[in-house]
């Protein structure tokens, strides 16, 4: 067993790119993953797990169909599974993302944003 922590100012430094999460660590089946997010994602939806979305540095906006809730550093929110949504961030967030390994970041909607999965920093 590794007994050192992670830390996530160092993880960020790992990686630039927008809307591609990073794996961090592992507990069960559930994956921590890192996230630099600027400007606006896709509307989707996860239908089979609720989603955490943890702000580590910066402002996130996660809009809802019927309503808007906003993050800052330190905030948490989670979204229930089945519930579309559409974070964005007016200016580079940095996040923290926890969810079932193997989830894929633009749901069922696809597109350009969707993300590899598993990619470990």
């Amino acid at each position: 067993m590794k007994f050192s922590p992670i830390n996530f100012n160092e993880k960020f430094t790992k990686f630039s790119e927008h809307w591609s999460p990073r794996v961090i660590a592992e507990m069960n089946e559930y994956q921590f993953k890192l996230v630099k997010v600027a400007g606006e994602f896709v509307w989707h939806d996860h239908t089979e797990t609720d989603e955490v979305f943890i702000v580590i540095d910066g402002c996130l906006t996660i809009e809802f169909r019927d309503g808007i809730v906003s993050l800052e550093s330190g905030e948490m929110f989670v979204i229930p599974k089945g519930v579309e949504h559409k974070p964005s961030a007016s200016s580079e967030c940095k996040i923290m993302i926890v969810e079932p390994k193997g989830v894929v970041n633009t749901g069922d909607t696809g597109g350009d944003l969707t993300a590899k999965n598993d990619l470990w920093v």
